[in-house]
């Protein structure tokens, strides 16, 4: 089972996902993980990207297809895995194809969790957490006993600069522009399945598992 997960900041792709690897028993590959892997490990992969982040410039792509090919040619990934980050654009995607072919492999499923952008804001906005034991909360889904206050530990609670509205759009609005153009590429190969991410956590699961058992 080899599938790619895509969805927007906010839209609980990080939940999905550990619930995926779970059921599934297939490696969970962002593209962020593999890079501070390398990075860590001193690869020559992993050295040459640091030359580029120095720099603060953006990773080309051919290096980070070099690194995500690497990795999907590791032992754990020949029966599946699960990219999440990766691709970002057309380019990537249409080169990730060619990099399966070459090893014999393709996709069987793109998730495309989808989230009305208006319901995001007020999910990230609204996210506090806490300063002393990094606990979560939100000011309307899930608030804590008493204003400003950690239920766990007392602490105090903030929004992470990163979750405030502004950001929030620019965000969004990146993510679109990036995206779009994915999701119509692999609408056009026929493996894109649309879930919808605003139902309850346990049912977008359902909704996700429906699917990929179909590809088993």
């Amino acid at each position: 089972m080899r599938i790619i997960l895509l969805g927007p900041p906010g839209a609980g792709k990080g939940t999905q996902a550990a619930n995926i690897v779970s059921a599934f028993h297939i490696p969970h590959i962002s593209t962020g993980d593999i890079f501070r892997k390398n990075l860590k490990e001193g690869t020559p992969l992993g050295l040459k990207a640091k030359e580029y982040m120095d720099q603060g410039l953006l990773v080309p792509d051919d290096l980070v297809l070099e690194i995500v090919k690497d990795r999907l040619s590791e032992d754990d990934c020949k029966q599946g895995f699960m990219l999440d980050g990766f691709p970002r654009t057309e380019a990537q995607a249409e080169a990730l194809d060619e990099n399966l072919k070459t090893m014999g492999a393709s996709l069987d499923t793109v998730l495309n969790i989808e989230v009305d952008h208006e319901l995001l804001i007020e999910r990230i906005t609204g996210r506090r957490i806490c300063k002393k034991c990094g606990a979560t909360y939100h000011v309307k889904f899930n608030s804590p006993k008493e204003e400003g206050k950690c239920d766990l530990c007392g602490g105090e609670l903030y929004q992470r600069a990163d979750d405030q509205e502004e950001t929030v759009k620019k965000r969004l609005d990146v993510y679109t522009q990036q995206t779009q153009p994915l999701i119509k590429y692999y609408e056009e190969k026929g493996i894109l399945k649309t879930i919808n991410g605003q139902q309850d956590i346990d049912k977008v699961f359902e909704d996700i598992k429906v699917v990929l058992q179909g590809e088993r």
